[in-house]
């Protein structure tokens, strides 16, 4: 009997011991970050660490206006493996302000050159309903969870076509029309 009570008496200061280290050394730490978290999340930062650059896949890099890119667009998606206009695919974006980050994204092809897709970029933000630098394209299989997305036209991606991860979706021939369009009229696209 002694001895039981003397293992709960040295539980007992275990559990205070490390209770009061929990509650006044690890839980404002905890607190901290989660906060820090929010106000990332709240700023549009993300948030964790910064996405590195992967190794071993091409990388889409290369940003121009849009304008310098024109050429003929032409709605032609085939689920052969090889990007056609039309179709979006994922592909690793670099981010402008920092080429040493980035984000595997969503990408509506428009053209080719040689080997290099042009792509558009796709964004699910909805900050972007009101920019007129970008088109909304409703929703579509692009996105798992479902989501409007909008598409930039203001500056075309050089996309390696090794460097894609995978098809994502074919854009309604509709909708790529709109997109069209807008390059025609305001980009000089023919």
């Amino acid at each position: 009997m002694a001895s039981s009570s003397w293992n709960l008496k040295s539980f007992q200061r275990f559990l205070l011991k490390n209770t009061e280290n929990l509650v006044f050394n690890e839980a404002p730490k905890l607190l901290q970050q989660g906060i820090r978290i929010g106000l990332d999340v709240l700023a549009g930062s993300p948030a964790g660490p910064p996405l590195a650059l992967p190794a071993g896949r091409p990388v889409s890099s290369n940003f121009v206006p849009t304008a310098h890119r024109a050429r003929r667009v032409s709605y032609a998606p085939d689920l052969d493996g090889r990007a056609d206009p039309g179709e979006i695919v994922w592909t690793w974006v670099v981010y402008e302000d920092d080429p040493n980050r980035g984000k595997d994204r969503p990408v509506l092809v428009v053209g080719r050159d040689s080997s290099t897709l042009l792509g558009l970029m796709l964004s699910s933000q909805d900050h972007h309903r009101h920019d007129p630098d970008w088109i909304g394209i409703g929703t579509g299989s692009w996105d798992y969870e479902g989501r409007a997305s909008w598409v930039r036209l203001d500056r075309v991606l050089d996309v390696p076509e090794e460097g894609i991860r995978r098809e994502g979706a074919i854009l309604d021939r509709d909708m790529f029309d709109v997109v069209a369009a807008r390059l025609r009229a305001e980009y000089s696209w023919s």
